[in-house]
C-alpha cells in the first residue's frame, strides 16, 4: 500500500509493559490485516510504552484497537516534545482546522494526565492542565461523560531507581480508543471450564491469533489442540475453529483433572464446553483424535491459519502412533478401554512435519504460528526450521528459565506447495543443527537438577 507521507496521520500508541518482544509483530500484523503497512518512518523505541505511528485514517486506528491486547490506548497526536516548551510550541503549530471540530462550544470535554514511571499529586496535575489555557477550548468540562477526552502523557524513563524531575518526552493528544486488555481477565484460564497441564495463557493466546492475522470467517486449525485454548482466541475474532490431538482422553474430556482438589474430569469438561462458556460454540467445527505425523486431510489449501503449541516433552509427552513392529514406548488404556500404541516423536520431526503440513494445507498468504522450545546456550537463528514455501515473519522469545526459553515463530505461505517440496528439508545442509531440539527435555531437566543441587548447597551453608 503506497501512500504519500502527507496522507498519513500521526497517532500515539500507549502500550502495556508486558511481553515486550511480542508487541511490534502484533501491531505490524494487525496494520497489514487492515490494509496498512508499517512505515520505516515510525518513531519506535522498542521497550518504551509510547510509540508514534503514522496511520492513514482514524478508522484504521480504531480497527487496530479492536484487536490488540498489547496496547492500552491510541490517541490522535496533536503535540510532542522533549520539554514543556517544545510541547507547547508544537501544539501552537498544530493545524487549527484539525483542532476546532473537537473544541466547539456545544461540546463537552475533559483532560486526563498519564505519567509513566512517576506519580504526580493532584495539585501538580491541575497545574499542568491549567497551563493549557492557550488552547481554544470553548466547550464545557464534563468529568463523568465527556464527548472528547484529551490526554497529557509524560515519559519519565525506564529506570524506577533514577526518576528525573522533568520528563524525557511529553505528548498531547485526543483519545481515540482503548485496546482489548480486558480480554486477558475475562478469558483467564483460572475461570475456564476445561483446562489441562499446558493450557495457554489468555494474553498469549490472543497475541498468537493476532500474529496469525485471524479474521472473521477464517478456518483456523490446531494440530496439537489439547484443551482448545488457542481455538478460543481465534473464535473470539470470528474464525471457525477445529483441531486434532493424539490424546483420546483430552479430546473426549476423560480421565484425571488438572485442577487442584479435583480428581476426575466432570461429565461436560471438553473443548465444546469451553467455547460454549464464552458464547462461541457456533464457531466450533470439531476436534479429532488424530496423529499429526499422519495427515488425514484431503489434498488442498484448507486453512487460513494454523496456530498451535506442540508438546516439548516436559509437561506433555511427544508421541505418535506406532505398531508392534516398532520400538514400543508404551501402551495406554483410557477409561473407555481405548487402546493404542505410541512411539517417541522427536521434536525435530514434530516441527518438520508441522512446517510441511502448513506448506501444503495453508491458503496462500495464510500464517503458521507456533512455539519452538530452545536451549539458550546453544541458540542461533540457524536452528529455526525453514521451508521453501514459508517465509519467516517474526521470532519472539519468552523466557522459561535461566537456560531455556520458547520462541513464538510466525511464518507466512508465499509459494504454492509442489510435490518436490514434500521432503525439501532433507536436502537442506542445515538439517543437522535442528536435531538439537531432540535433546531439549534432557537439557531442560539437567538445568533444573543443577539449580536444585545449588539451592541445597546454599541452604547447607
Amino acid at each position: 500500500m503506497a501512500l504519500a507521507a502527507s496522507a498519513l496521520r500521526r497517532y500515539l500508541l500507549l502500550l502495556a509493559q508486558e511481553h515486550l518482544e511480542f508487541r511490534l509483530p502484533e501491531i505490524t500484523s494487525l496494520l497489514s490485516l487492515y490494509g496498512g503497512q508499517f512505515s520505516s518512518e515510525q518513531e519506535i523505541r522498542v521497550n518504551s510504552p509510547f510509540w508514534i505511528l503514522s496511520i492513514p485514517s482514524e478508522e484504521m486506528a480504531r480497527g487496530l484497537m479492536k484487536r490488540t491486547v498489547c496496547a492500552k490506548s491510541i490517541f490522535e497526536l496533536w503535540g510532542h516534545g522533549r520539554s514543556v516548551g517544545e510541547l507547547y510550541a508544537c501544539l501552537k503549530n498544530y493545524p487549527m482546522d484539525k483542532m476546532l471540530p473537537y473544541l466547539q462550544s456545544d461540546s463537552t470535554y475533559k483532560v486526563h494526565i498519564h505519567t509513566f514511571n512517576k506519580t504526580l499529586t493532584q495539585a501538580q496535575k491541575i497545574k499542568k492542565i491549567d497551563a493549557l489555557e492557550f488552547l481554544p477550548f470553548k466547550g464545557k468540562v464534563n468529568l463523568k461523560n465527556p464527548e472528547h477526552v484529551f490526554w497529557i502523557l509524560e515519559d519519565y524513563g525506564m529506570d524506577p531507581n533514577n526518576v528525573p524531575e522533568e520528563p524525557f518526552h511529553l505528548y498531547f493528544g485526543r483519545w481515540i480508543a482503548d485496546g482489548q486488555r480486558e480480554l486477558i481477565e475475562s478469558y483467564s484460564v483460572k475461570k475456564r471450564h476445561f483446562i489441562g497441564n499446558t493450557s495457554m495463557d489468555a494474553c498469549l493466546s490472543f497475541i498468537m491469533a493476532n500474529h496469525g492475522r485471524v479474521k472473521p470467517n477464517d478456518v483456523v486449525y490446531d494440530p496439537f489442540v489439547g484443551t482448545g485454548g488457542l481455538l478460543i482466541s481465534s473464535a473470539h475474532f470470528g474464525a471457525y475453529v477445529c483441531g486434532a490431538d493424539i490424546d483420546y482422553n483430552t479430546i473426549h474430556g476423560l480421565g484425571k483433572a488438572s485442577r487442584k482438589n479435583q480428581k476426575w474430569r466432570g461429565p461436560d469438561e471438553n473443548i465444546r464446553a469451553n467455547l460454549r462458556q464464552y458464547g462461541l460454540e457456533k464457531y466450533y467445527l470439531d476436534a479429532l483424535v488424530s496423529d499429526s505425523s499422519r495427515p488425514i486431510w484431503r489434498k488442498g489449501m484448507l486453512f487460513d491459519a494454523i496456530i498451535t503449541d506442540p508438546p516439548y516433552g516436559i509437561r506433555e509427552a511427544t508421541r505418535r502412533t506406532g505398531s508392534q513392529k516398532e520400538t514400543v514406548k508404551s501402551a495406554e488404556r483410557s477409561t473407555d478401554n481405548h487402546i493404542f500404541i505410541s512411539s517417541s516423536y522427536h521434536l525435530s520431526d514434530i516441527f518438520f512435519d508441522l512446517l510441511k503440513f502448513a506448506a501444503e494445507y495453508l491458503v496462500m498468504g495464510g500464517r503458521l504460528v507456533y512455539w519452538l522450545p530452545v536451549y539458550r546456550p546453544e541458540y542461533t537463528e540457524e536452528i529455526i526450521p525453514r521451508h521453501p514455501c514459508l517465509k519467516l515473519i517474526s521470532n519472539c522469545e519468552q523466557m522459561l528459565s535461566s537456560h531455556t526459553s520458547r520462541h513464538l515463530i510466525t511464518m507466512e505461505k508465499v509459494k504454492e506447495f509442489k510435490d518436490q517440496d514434500q521432503h525439501s528439508y532433507l536436502l537442506d545442509g542445515q538439517y543437522m543443527p535442528y536435531r538439537g531440539h531432540n535433546s531439549f527435555r534432557e537439557k531442560y531437566f539437567s538445568g533444573v537438577t543443577k539449580r536444585i543441587a545449588k539451592e541445597e548447597k546454599d541452604n547447607q551453608k
